[in-house]
C-alpha cells in the first residue's frame, strides 16, 4: 500500500457485468461496498457505463486505483473511457434493451393469439352443435297448433352456422395473420445474431478494459525499473494488443449497433402491422356477426308479430262503401241485435282493431283510439270523430265503452 498522504483514485462502474479484476483491489474492502474513504479523490466518468439486459442491472463495483507518485493507473491514458466508444456503448445498451422489450411484446401477444384460438375453438364446436339441434327439429317436429317456433328454430340454425363459419374464419386469420409471423421475429435468425454481436462487443471491451489495466501496471513497472529491456518489450507488447482490441471493438461495436437498430426498426413494424391486422380481422367478423344477427332479428319479429296479431275482423267483399253525410241525414239510427232502428245517441267506442281509410270520407283508426260514435248505419259502417278529424269506419272494429278516462278523452277532441 502507498503513504496515507498518498491519494486514492476511485473509479465507480456501474456495470451489469461485473469485473473480477477491479472488484475488491483496494486495501480496505469496505471501500468498495460503503463509498469513497476519507481524502479520497473521486474521477467520475461521465455517464456512469451500464449494460442493461445483459445481466443483473445496477450492480456497483469499485474500483481503487493506486497512484504511486505521479504515475500509476489512474494517470494511465490507455483506460476505455473515450467520449465515442463511450457513446457506443450506450447505444448498444439502449438497443439491446428496446429488443429484448420488443420480443418480449411479440411473443405476449403470439401467446395470447394461440389462447385466443383454442378457446375460439371450442366455441365453435359448441355453436356448431347448437346449430345442428336447432336444424334437427326445425326439421323433425310437428307442432299440431302451427310450425311457427320450427321456423324460427331453423332460421337460428342457419344463422348460428353462419356466425360460426365467420368465428373459424376469425381464428384463421389470428393464426396465420397475426402469430406466425409475430413467432418467426422471435425465433428467427436477425434477432440472435445481433444479439451475439452485441454479446462479442462486450466480452471485447471487457478485455479491452483489463488490457488496459494491464499496460498502466507495465508502464509503472517501467518507472520504477527504468532502462530494462524486458519490462519496455512487455509494455510494447502490451501497448500493441490493446491497440488491436480497440481497433476490433470499435469495428465490432459499430456492426452491432447497426444490425441491433435493423433488427429494432423491424420489430416495430412487423409488431404494429399484426396489431393493425388483428383490429382489422376482429372488426369484420364482428361487421358480418351484426348482419346476421339483424337478418335473423327481422325474420323472427316478422313471425311474432304475425303470430300474436289479433285475427281481422270479416269483412265481406260485397259490403257497400260508406253513405254520404246526405244519404244519413237523420235517417239511420243506432243499429241494435235484432236489426231495429232507435233514436240516435252518441257514445264513446274504443278501437279493437287498426283500419286504414281508403276515401276522403273514411277515417283512419289505431288500436287503443276512443272514437265519438254518431252515427250507425245498418250496413256495418259507423260515422264518427278521432282525433280532430271525422269520417265513416267499420262498425265492428269498435267496442263500445261506458267510462273513459280524462286523458283519453282529452285525445278523441
Amino acid at each position: 500500500m502507498p503513504a496515507s498522504n498518498s491519494p486514492i483514485w476511485i473509479i465507480k462502474l456501474t456495470c451489469s457485468l461485473s469485473d473480477p479484476d477491479l472488484i475488491g483491489q483496494c486495501a480496505d474492502k469496505s471501500t468498495c461496498q460503503s463509498g469513497f474513504a476519507q481524502g479520497a479523490k473521486q474521477v467520475n466518468l461521465k455517464p456512469s457505463i451500464q449494460v442493461g439486459g445483459m445481466s443483473k442491472s445496477n450492480n456497483y463495483a469499485c474500483a481503487v486505483l493506486k497512484q504511486f507518485g505521479g504515475g500509476g493507473y489512474g494517470g494511465s491514458d490507455n483506460v476505455i473511457t473515450d467520449e465515442a466508444e463511450l457513446q457506443q456503448h450506450q447505444k448498444l445498451e439502449k438497443l439491446y434493451i428496446s429488443t429484448r422489450a420488443g420480443k418480449h411484446f411479440q411473443r405476449d401477444i403470439v401467446r395470447g393469439v394461440e389462447g385466443f384460438i383454442v378457446t375460439g375453438s371450442k366455441q365453435v364446436e359448441i355453436g356448431t352443435k347448437l346449430s345442428e339441434d336447432c336444424r334437427k327439429y326445425g326439421v323433425e317436429n310437428t307442432c299440431t297448433s302451427g310450425n311457427t317456433l320450427s321456423k324460427a328454430a331453423l332460421n337460428y340454425g342457419r344463422a348460428r352456422a353462419q356466425i360460426e363459419k365467420e368465428r373459424g374464419n376469425l381464428l384463421k386469420a389470428l393464426g396465420t395473420q397475426v402469430a406466425e409471423p409475430l413467432r418467426a421475429m422471435v425465433m428467427g435468425a436477425p434477432l440472435e445474431d445481433a444479439r451475439h454481436l452485441a454479446q462479442r462487443y462486450e466480452r471485447m471491451r471487457q478485455e479491452a478494459e483489463a488490457q488496459a489495466i494491464e499496460v498502466s501496471k507495465r508502464q509503472a513497472k517501467m518507472r520504477e525499473a527504468t532502462g530494462n529491456a524486458d519490462n519496455t518489450l512487455k509494455l510494447e507488447a502490451a501497448e500493441a494488443k490493446l491497440h488491436d482490441l480497440k481497433s476490433n471493438m470499435a469495428i465490432l461495436g459499430k456492426e452491432a449497433a447497426a444490425a441491433m437498430a435493423a433488427v429494432e426498426a423491424q420489430q416495430q413494424r412487423l409488431t404494429l402491422q399484426r396489431l393493425i391486422a388483428t383490429v382489422e380481422s376482429e372488426r369484420a367478423y364482428h361487421q358480418r356477426v351484426l348482419q346476421i344477427l339483424e337478418l335473423l332479428e327481422t325474420e323472427m319479429i316478422s313471425e311474432r308479430q304475425r303470430i300474436e296479431a289479433p285475427p281481422s275482423p270479416p269483412v265481406e267483399n260485397n259490403t257497400p262503401p260508406p253513405p254520404s253525410y246526405e244519404e244519413v241525414n237523420g235517417v239511420f239510427a243506432s243499429q241494435t241485435h235484432n236489426g231495429s232502428s232507435d233514436s240516435i245517441s252518441y257514445f264513446l267506442g274504443e278501437v279493437m282493431h287498426s283500419y286504414q281509410a281508403e276515401s276522403d270520407v273514411e277515417l283512419n283508426l289505431s288500436i287503443g283510439d276512443f272514437v265519438v260514435v254518431r252515427k250507425v248505419s245498418n250496413n256495418g259502417w259507423a260515422e264518427g270523430e278521432c282525433k280532430g278529424k271525422a269520417g265513416w269506419f267499420p262498425f265492428g272494429y269498435v267496442e263500445k265503452r261506458e267510462r273513459v278516462l280524462a286523458s283519453k278523452m282529452a285525445e278523441v277532441f
